[in-house]
C-alpha cells in the first residue's frame, strides 16, 4: 500500500464505496464481499483468500447460528397455524368495547406473536391483514390504524426469541441468553407505551378509535373464556417452553429453538393446519430467509476482516473516544449515528457492519456490555419506522387498501417513533430495566 494511503483514508474509502454500492441498489451481501475483496487484494495480494477461508470456516462452526433457521421455521409455522387469527378474535372481544380497543388489541397480539416468531415481516403482514380491515370497518383513523400495525410489528425484532438478538450475540461476544433477558423488559415497555398512547388519544379523540357496538360484544362469557383458552394458552405455552428452557438453564439457545420447532408443529396439528403444503411452504420460506442472512454474514465477515487488517477499527475507536463530550456525549453520538444510518440501511447491515465497531467502544467507555447492546437494539427499532428506507412502512403499504396513502402511514408512525425514543431514554435513565433480569437469572 502506498504511503499516502493512511488508515484514516482507507476507512473513508471503504465506507464510501460500501454506502455507494448499497444506495445504488446492489445486494448488501455482494457489496460487502466485493469491497472486502477489492481493498484486501490491493493491500495483501493473494494472501487475502487465505484470510477469507479462515473467516468462512469460523462462521460455519458458529454453533449459535444454528438457531437462526430453527427459530425462523418456528415463526413461519406459527404464522401458518392460524394462531394469529384466533388471538385477534379473542382480543377483539376482550378489548373491543374500549375506545381504541382494536388498536390496543393489535399491539397486544403483535407483542405475543413477536415472542412466538421473532420476525418482523411475518408478524406485521399476518396481523395487518386481519387488524386493518377490522379497524377500517369501525371507522378508525387511518393514521392510527396504520401506525398501530407498523409499530406493533417492529416488536418482533426486539422481544425474544428475536433473530436480531441471535445474530447480535456472537458478533458482540455476549451470551444470547442474557440478551434475551435484557431485551424482555424493554420490549414489554414499548408495547405498554404504545397501548397507553392509543388509549389516551382515543379517550380525548373518540372518533379516532370508536368502541365496538354493544350488539357485537354480546357474547356469552363461556365462549369468551373458551376462545381465550384456545387462542392464548397454546402460544403462551410454546413461548414458555422456548424461553423458559433458556432462562432457567435447561437448554442452550439452539436446543431451545429445536424445542420451539417441535412445539409449533404440534400446535399446527392441534389446529388442523399441519399439511404437506404448509410444511413445504415453511421450509422454502425458512431456506430463503436463512440464505439471505448467512450471505450477509459471510460478506460482513470478509469486510470486517479486511477492515481490521487495515487498521480501521483503531481509527473508529480513536475517533469516538477522542470526542470532547464525555462518555455520555459519546453514547448520544453513537445513538444519533445509528438513527441516521438506520434511515438508509436495514438492521442486518447495521448489526453486521456497525456493531463490531461500536461494541469495543462501549466497553472502553465502561458501559455494561448487556446494557449497551440492548440500547443499540432498542435504537434499531427506530430504523423500521424512519423514512426513506422504513421497512415496516413498506411491509404495510403492500397490504393496505388503495385509499390509504403513504402519507397516512408516515403520519401514523411519527408518534410511535417518539415513544421509541422515550423508551430509549427510560432505559438510559434506569439501566436496571435491562440489567436486572440477566444479572439475577443467568450466571
Amino acid at each position: 500500500m502506498d504511503a499516502f494511503m493512511t488508515p484514516e483514508l482507507l476507512v473513508l474509502l471503504m465506507f464510501g464505496t460500501l454506502f455507494v454500492g448499497i444506495f445504488l441498489g446492489f445486494p448488501t451481501a455482494f457489496v460487502l464481499g466485493g469491497v472486502a475483496m477489492l481493498f484486501g487484494f490491493v493491500d495483501m495480494g493473494p494472501d487475502i483468500f487465505g484470510l477469507f477461508i479462515t473467516r468462512l470456516f469460523g462462521l460455519m462452526k458458529n454453533y449459535t447460528l444454528l438457531a437462526v433457521p430453527l427459530f425462523l421455521f418456528m415463526g413461519v409455522f406459527m404464522e401458518k397455524s392460524g394462531v394469529a387469527q384466533r388471538l385477534f378474535q379473542a382480543m377483539h372481544l376482550l378489548w373491543g368495547g374500549m375506545r381504541g380497543g382494536l388498536g390496543i388489541s393489535t399491539i397486544a397480539i403483535c407483542a405475543l406473536f413477536a415472542a412466538a416468531t421473532g420476525v418482523v415481516g411475518a408478524s406485521e403482514v399476518t396481523i395487518g391483514l386481519m387488524a386493518l380491515p377490522a379497524m377500517f370497518s369501525k371507522s378508525y383513523d387511518k393514521s392510527l390504524a396504520c401506525g398501530s400495525v407498523c409499530a406493533g410489528g417492529t416488536l418482533g425484532i426486539l422481544i425474544p426469541p428475536s433473530i436480531m438478538i441471535i445474530l447480535y450475540g456472537p458478533i458482540a461476544r455476549i451470551s444470547v441468553g442474557k440478551l434475551f433477558l435484557g431485551t424482555l423488559v424493554p420490549g414489554i415497555l414499548l408495547a405498554v407505551l404504545y397501548m397507553i398512547y392509543i388509549a389516551i388519544r382515543c379517550y380525548f379523540r373518540p372518533q379516532d378509535g370508536p368502541p365496538m357496538p354493544q350488539e357485537e360484544r354480546n357474547v356469552p362469557v363461556s365462549k369468551k373464556l373458551w376462545l381465550l383458552a384456545t387462542s392464548v394458552l397454546p402460544p403462551a405455552m410454546l413461548i414458555f417452553a422456548v424461553l423458559g428452557s433458556i432462562f432457567f438453564g435447561i437448554a442452550a439457545v439452539t436446543e431451545a429453538a429445536a424445542v420451539g420447532v417441535v412445539a409449533s408443529i404440534l400446535l399446527a396439528a392441534c389446529y388442523r393446519q399441519l399439511t404437506y403444503a404448509t410444511l413445504k411452504e415453511a421450509c422454502i420460506q425458512t431456506l430463503t430467509i436463512t440464505s439471505m442472512i448467512l450471505m450477509i454474514a459471510i460478506g460482513a465477515a470478509f469486510f470486517s476482516s479486511v477492515f481490521v487488517a487495515l487498521g480501521g477499527d483503531d481509527v473508529i475507536s480513536s475517533l469516538f473516544l477522542n470526542l470532547p463530550f464525555g462518555k455520555w456525549g459519546i453514547l448520544i453520538t453513537i445513538m444519533l449515528l445509528l438513527v441516521v444510518v438506520g434511515m438508509f440501511i436495514d438492521w442486518m447491515g447495521i448489526v453486521f457492519i456497525i456493531v463490531p465497531l461500536i461494541s469495543p467502544i462501549g466497553l472502553e467507555l465502561g458501559f455494561d456490555p448487556i446494557w449497551f447492546a440492548v440500547m443499540v437494539m432498542v435504537n434499531l427499532q427506530i430504523s423500521f419506522l424512519t423514512p426513506p428506507f422504513a421497512y415496516s412502512i413498506f411491509y404495510l403499504k403492500g397490504i393496505t387498501p388503495p385509499d390509504v396513502k403513504t402519507t397516512d402511514i408516515y403520519k401514523g408512525v411519527l408518534p410511535f417513533v417518539g415513544l421509541q425514543i422515550l423508551a430509549l431514554l427510560l432505559c438510559a435513565a434506569f439501566p436496571f430495566l435491562i440489567t436486572w433480569l440477566p444479572a439475577h437469572l443467568i450466571n
